[in-house]
């Protein structure tokens, strides 16, 4: 079964603590203009994939599928036609999924 939730964020450089699919990992998310930014990390700190940019329709780890995470993340927005998360609403009409299985 395919599983989606939303992580939360901010239109506000952040960095945080997150389980998926029984591990642990840290992200941090940053306005890097004109896109915001992910940093993914093991628990540990060790970088797994830097400056991915939030972009919209496509798995942000499809690049990094050698990793063997379980995981995909995705970003959407409610606005038609808008691709890409602007540097104001991020959390708000736009926003990072994780999906599982």
């Amino acid at each position: 079964m395919v599983s989606i939730n939303e992580i939360p964020l901010s239109a506000d450089n952040q960095q945080f603590s997150i389980a998926i699919a029984g591990a642990s990992y840290k992200m941090a998310v940053s306005w890097r203009d004109p896109v915001w930014c992910l940093d993914l990390f093991r628990d540990d700190s060790t970088p797994l994939a830097l400056a991915l940019p939030l972009v919209s329709g496509a798995d942000l780890l499809a690049q990094h599928i050698y990793l063997n995470l379980g995981f995909a993340l995705v970003v959407g927005t409610d606005i038609v036609g808008q691709e890409n998360p602007t540097k104001t609403d991020l959390g708000i009409t736009s926003h990072l999924y994780v999906v599982t299985e």
